[in-house]
């Protein structure tokens, strides 16, 4: 779908790369240049693979090809400003000091390239006192974009979040970014500056609690189950240990339902559980009498009651339950990678599916410098300049 759409990456670990990624999925050429060292997301339990590849590393950049430049030697510049030349997009994640020192900012390279959608991601934006702060998504999109905060229970202290989640936010944001930038260049042939940064991921990622926040300055409290806000929205675990997740669809409607499916027909009338008020305020109570209800059925049978009684549910799987969902294979949860030696290996799908479109990745991923004189042959380069850049240590 997006076959002749160039794209020129200078960025590292996961929220600019996966951005690239997910264009590269979808038909863009997409150009990955990184240093001698390579892009440190390669590292991580690349030693414990056949192919010795990052799996999180190769969800990001299959399909891309690797070109290896130091950008701090003019030659190694000038083939980066040269491959911008004829692109659509330059993504990256450096920050705009280092940006602006390497002559590589906005403005220095829409002079060369006028149709050129420049995307950058950072951690905290371009501008302000402290906009070249490093930034990852521990820090500004989970712990400064203000959600690890309203995550965390009242009274417990902060917890790590998984590797990756506000990063990958921030990618969603940044395809939508250069995609809308894209359409709008159809109209005025003029490229544009885009930004997206982990911290306004973060801040939209809690919007619907910051936007109460910010109009009445309340926020509800992240409390443990038993005492949680509202006990119909909740978890609850099967005879079998199986936990399942409710979430009524209505409050007020869906209260007979729950407790006919729990077998507690007997509560509905209750006065003690008769309005969302009464259960609120009863909270402990009702979660106690709901965890041994449902404790006494068979995680099947449970299914079958919510299904019946079309609630709103869902297991909480592990992530090895997860790939063996019969619904998640269905909705085309996972894919099947190229791995460059000749095979394939399961990994997690893209968030969005283009029915009738060819699907899944278009290549393994790349190693480092893999098509370092490919690209610069396609850029006009010929053998013996490619060859000099290499002893000069400008490519590699």
């Amino acid at each position: 779908m997006l076959q002749g759409f160039k794209v020129i990456e200078l960025a590292t670990q996961i929220a600019a790369p996966g951005a690239g990624g997910m264009l590269a999925e979808w038909g863009a050429e997409v150009i990955k240049i990184e240093n001698r060292g390579g892009d440190p997301a390669r590292l991580g339990f690349d030693t414990l693979t056949p192919d010795g590849q990052s799996p999180a590393f190769q969800l990001d950049n299959r399909g891309k090809r690797s070109v290896v430049l130091d950008i701090q030697k003019p030659e190694g510049r000038e083939a980066l400003v040269r491959l911008v030349k004829n692109a659509d997009v330059f993504l990256t994640n450096l920050r705009p000091r280092a940006l602006k020192r390497a002559r590589i900012d906005w403005d220095t390279l829409k002079a060369e390239n006028p149709r050129l959608i420049y995307a950058s991601v950072t951690g905290y934006g371009l501008q302000g006192a402290e906009a070249d702060l490093p930034g990852y998504d521990v820090t500004a999109f989970w712990s400064r974009g203000g959600v690890a905060s309203i995550m965390i229970p009242k009274g417990e202290e902060p917890y790590m979040p998984r590797a990756g989640v506000g990063d990958r936010a921030c990618s969603l944001a940044t395809v939508s970014a250069i995609m809308t930038a894209a359409y709008e260049r159809n109209r005025t042939g003029v490229g544009r500056l885009v930004e997206t940064s982990l911290i306004r991921s973060g801040v939209y990622a809690i919007g619907s609690d910051l936007s109460i926040f910010m109009r009445l300055k309340r926020l509800a409290s992240t409390r443990p189950r038993a005492t949680t806000a509202t006990p119909l929205i909740n978890f609850y675990k099967s005879a079998d240990g199986r936990w399942v997740c409710l979430m009524p669809k209505n409050l007020l409607g869906d209260w007979s339902k729950i407790a006919t499916a729990a077998g507690r027909a007997d509560l509905i009338d209750d006065p003690r559980f008769n309005t969302d008020r009464n259960r609120r305020d009863h909270t402990p109570e009702l979660v106690s009498l709901l965890d041994t209800a449902f404790g006494a059925l068979p995680f099947d049978e449970l299914v079958r009651r919510f299904i019946e009684a079309d609630l709103a549910w869902a297991p909480v799987q592990t992530p090895a339950q997860l790939i063996e969902d019969p619904q998640a294979q269905a909705a085309g949860c996972f894919v099947e990678t190229p791995d460059g030696l000749g095979g394939f290996i399961p990994a997690p799908a893209l968030p969005a599916r283009f029915p009738g479109a060819d699907e899944g990745p278009r290549g393994p991923t790349p190693g480092l410098g893999q098509h370092t004189d490919a690209v610069l042959a396609e850029a006009g380069y010929d053998a013996e300049e490619i060859a000099a850049m290499r002893a000069h240590g400008a490519a590699a």
